[in-house]
């Protein structure tokens, strides 16, 4: 018997009812993969470029399981072997040869062609952590990878919502905090703000709160950061949001390093199952991995030529930094300003060759009443088409109410069918 660490393929962390592939990051972990075909090598490479597989080593090489097998006889073997066969004799052969050079722990996922339920037996029997079909995609290799790392016993990793402005005074931030609001209260899903303009954020201000600590207090002490300190900055809003606010203040200088808030983020993911975050209109190493990381965003845009070209421009990068992901969404908001020019929403869609999620109209009485007295719009106008907007926007970011796309893995559908035997 192969001494892999296996995690059946059910016992991954299943996705909120309609989230669409929701596949939580891979931690710092070594990848080696064989491949035997061309195709698959491409699709493993495109993998790796994924930026859920960011911190995992990945190397590729050819050979199939005859090469790992070599491989590992002088080598020590990583957290994750990929072997690619083609042929249904060769996979058990080259199984029970591994077992003998393989160290304890390691985890191994084989890609193949043949569709069976014995195969699949066979492939459990011998520790086998995932059978993925061939030909594959890119997102295939990340899903597989992503979910050996997702125990059974652990709360869902959280998912990190980006919300930013194409450009400075649109709004982004009302609507962070009201979809952020609508995504505690209305879905009931735990939820946290994170007000990353340190200088100027208004998340405070917006939820009435004046907590003594905020993010300032865990980018500034990265060796500090764990699960507990950061519960310690949190300021409750309501039972299911709280609040990881900004200073907002200019006592010192917020330049930070791209990687600045990476650790801070993990550990939210580990601890609440919604980060809303609420970025600052600037462009910097840190924002821009902020968005690529994030597992949706949305941009607020105004109807006018500025934010056109702004929103055409992320939508641009953000497609090709993250292939295997969903597009990003859009808003557009303070629609109908009095004689105001403005791009119509058809024209707008036309130019991103997107659709905007909604078109919030210019109400500048009722956003600025509940600013000024720091609540959301669902508390001022609860029966308001705004506020309804704010769920539906809720509701997409989250995967809510959508269809779940089919896991591509051989495993999943013969789990049940094992157990009953």
């Amino acid at each position: 018997m192969i001494s892999y660490a296996r995690q059946d393929a059910d016992s991954t962390a299943s996705p909120s009812p309609g989230a669409e592939d929701h596949i939580a990051p891979a931690p710092r972990v070594s990848v080696q993969v064989f491949c035997e075909t061309m195709e698959t090598a491409t699709a493993v490479q495109a993998a790796g470029e994924d930026r859920r597989l960011a911190k995992a080593h990945l190397k590729i090489q050819m050979g199939g399981m005859a090469a790992a097998v070599e491989a590992y006889r002088s080598a020590p073997t990583p957290n994750v072997i990929i072997l690619e066969t083609e042929e249904r004799g060769d996979i058990l052969a080259a199984l029970d040869h591994l077992a003998t050079v393989c160290d304890a722990g390691t985890r191994v996922i084989v890609i193949g062609r043949v569709n069976d339920v014995t195969l699949y037996r066979e492939l459990v029997k011998r520790g086998v952590s995932d059978y993925v079909i061939a030909p594959t995609a890119p997102i295939d290799i990340v899903r597989s990878v992503c979910g050996l790392f997702s125990a059974p016993e652990a709360k869902a990793v959280g998912r990190v919502i980006a919300i930013a402005g194409a450009k400075g005074g649109v709004g982004a931030s009302a609507i962070a905090h009201n979809v952020a609001w609508a995504i505690a209260r209305d879905l009931a899903l735990d939820s946290v703000v994170a007000d990353l303009d340190l200088a100027f954020g208004t998340a405070g201000l917006d939820f009435n709160q004046d907590p003594s600590q905020g993010i300032a207090d865990a980018v500034f002490s990265p060796d500090r950061i764990d699960t507990a300190f950061v519960d310690r900055l949190l300021s409750k809003c309501t039972d299911h949001l709280s609040l990881l606010a900004a200073p907002a203040t200019l006592d010192r200088v917020y330049d930070f390093g791209t990687e600045a808030f990476d650790s801070t983020l993990d550990t939210l993911r580990a601890t609440m199952p919604c980060i809303v975050l609420d970025i600052p209109h600037q462009w910097s190493g840190w924002t821009r991995r902020a968005l690529i990381g994030a597992d949706d965003i949305l941009i607020v845009a105004t109807p006018d030529l500025a934010s056109l070209r702004n929103t055409k421009n992320l939508f641009d990068l953000l497609k090709a930094a993250r292939p295997n992901d969903r597009p990003p969404l859009y808003c557009l908001n303070q629609v109908g300003v009095p004689k105001r020019p403005e791009i119509n929403a058809s024209e707008f869609a036309k130019a991103i060759e997107s659709q905007p999620i909604v078109s919030i109209p210019f109400d500048p009485q009722m956003f600025g009443s509940a600013a000024n007295n720091g609540q959301m719009i669902a508390e001022i106008a609860p029966s308001h088409r705004t506020t309804e907007m704010f769920l539906q926007i809720a509701q997409r970011l989250t995967g809510r109410g959508e269809a779940k796309k089919p896991r591509k893995s051989f495993l999943p559908p013969f789990i049940e069918k094992l157990r009953a035997k």
